[in-house]
């Protein structure tokens, strides 16, 4: 049985900055408003998000609600929600009345499916199963990366501090995690010599924000940590308004991270926004959509386009969740459940 409907908090207006919209995240999700004629819109669509894609959708939006005016009529209001993606899907399971949801990965878009409000299958409905670009894990850092850190066995060195989100709640989080784990299996470590590794690297964390974007205050603003395990997108975000006082480093290995998209059905349903939720959702393949996607950083669907930005995305060796557990449902049992091993290295 759901859980009875929230009352969604008052709408927000969305700002541009970077290091502005990271307040408030680890409290709960921030609702945003894109699109000019809310008072008198005919359609509106709420599209929950994970934390560090403001920016990126701040502009799909703006150039669907247009497209989609001048094809259809239809004065459009497309409105934001953005959390950590596991805390993202709690929230639309509880209630939240996402028409799309565009999270940061499989198990918190399939857990939306288990509790019924997405049909089975909900991959295969949009090409390349549902995802429009992929990403991965980088290193940010202090300006001359004065403690040398290159790949991830520099990022446990005696005396240097890790920024990362908490892998419960963040989508950044689990793929830090993941990634630091992998990073050591791939090269032939074993499985005692990657627990090894992760239960040092959180050692050496002193702050799990909730989400990405919480990482991205704690490292620039408050200065706190000598490296940041960021998304590749947030990285490039982080450098752009830092002025000079930060670095990107790519490590030669990561993971690849797969930020699926899905209609929510049972809400379209009952709203009747299915046909323009689908449209959206459509519009990030079309080529318009897949060039605004290469501008903020993430890996376009698109090879064509991908090659056009070839320059952005250095090639870094990128391993999927199979790499380093059965599946994504092995991969959150295994790791992330209650007393599993994430929470046993606290214990350690």
């Amino acid at each position: 049985m759901r859980t009875k409907r929230r009352t969604t908090p008052g709408w927000k207006t969305f700002t541009v900055s970077l290091l502005a919209t990271a307040s408030g995240v680890a409290a709960a999700p921030a609702l945003l408003a894109n699109g000019a004629h809310a008072a008198d819109t005919s359609v509106e669509l709420l599209n929950v998000s994970y934390d560090p894609t403001r920016e990126l959708w701040r502009d799909l939006n703006e150039q669907f609600i247009a497209k989609y005016g001048k094809e259809t009529g239809t004065k459009l209001t497309i409105k934001q929600s953005h959390g950590g993606s596991s805390s993202q899907a709690r929230a639309v399971i509880d209630g939240l009345d996402a028409d799309v949801v565009t999270l940061a990965m499989w198990p918190d878009t399939d857990a939306i499916r288990k509790a019924g409000l997405i049909a089975n299958g909900w991959e295969k409905r949009l090409p390349n199963n549902s995802l429009p670009y992929v990403s991965t894990i980088v290193f940010v850092v202090r300006k001359g990366n004065l403690k040398g850190i290159k790949d991830w066995p520099d990022i446990i060195k005696p005396g240097i501090e890790i920024v990362t989100p908490n892998p419960k709640t963040s989508g950044n989080g689990k793929l830090s995690f993941l990634a630091a784990w992998g990073a050591v299996t791939q090269r032939g470590g074993s499985e005692q010599d990657a627990l090894d590794f992760v239960t040092t690297l959180y050692k050496q964390t002193p702050v799990l924000d909730s989400g990405a974007r919480g990482s991205t205050t704690t490292f620039v603003q408050k200065k706190i940590g000598d490296v940041h395990l960021a998304w590749e997108n947030e990285a490039r975000l982080e450098i752009a308004e830092a002025g000079g006082e930060l670095e990107l480093i790519y490590p030669p290995i990561s993971i690849l991270a797969e930020p699926q998209v899905a209609v929510v059905d049972a809400n379209v349903k009952r709203k009747g926004t299915r046909a323009v939720a689908e449209a959206y959702l459509n519009f990030l393949y079309t080529n318009e959509g897949q060039e605004i996607i290469a501008k903020h950083f993430y890996r376009p669907f698109n090879t064509e386009i991908l090659k056009r930005h070839a320059d952005t995305f250095p090639d870094v060796k990128l391993f999927p969740i199979t790499a380093v557990a059965k599946s994504w449902d092995d991969a959150q049992q295994r790791f992330f459940a209650d007393g599993k091993v994430f929470d046993s290295l606290f214990k350690r």
